[in-house]
């Protein structure tokens, strides 16, 4: 983390974890909460983003329900190779994310599709625009849901 986090922050982030609020005035509600201003609950957030404390905000859909398919993939990429390869599967829309892990199979993504027919023609394609050929599928049998809040109290 860049630096030290002041009370207000450490409130904001707390709160946001809990819940961001779903309204038109999002940062009114959110400073309501912790005891500050629209303008200081916006730019308070807005400098945890530069400083890269909080990488995104965004809402988290239950793909299922909405009738999409998902997948857990991870592929065997050789080092040298990592960047140049997780700048194709980030140009999927369906990718929500990738991450390099230790190990044999490095760079895990999860994928999302409207159909099975459309996942599998979107991790075919990236098999052929990145020639990785060592790849993982693992579509869920259960989903499991937990939910973590770091704890950044004052």
């Amino acid at each position: 983390m860049s630096g030290k986090l002041s009370a207000l922050e450490r409130r904001l982030l707390d709160e946001a974890q809990r819940g961001f609020p779903v309204c038109s005035r999002p940062y009114a509600e959110l400073g309501r909460r912790v005891g500050c201003s629209e303008r200081e609950a916006y730019d308070t957030i807005q400098n945890l983003r530069q400083r890269a404390i909080i990488r995104r905000i965004g809402g988290i859909f239950n793909s299922g329900m909405l009738g999409y398919t998902s997948e857990l993939v991870a592929m065997n990429v050789p080092r040298e190779r990592l960047d140049e390869v997780a700048q194709v599967v980030n140009e999927y829309a369906g990718v929500t994310h990738n991450y390099e892990r230790d190990g044999e199979y490095n760079l895990w993504f999860t994928i999302s599709a409207k159909t099975r027919s459309e996942l599998e023609r979107c991790v075919a394609e990236i098999r052929d625009r990145t020639g990785v050929d060592a790849i993982l599928r693992l579509p869920a049998s259960h989903v499991f849901k937990s939910r973590v809040i770091l704890p950044f109290g004052v």
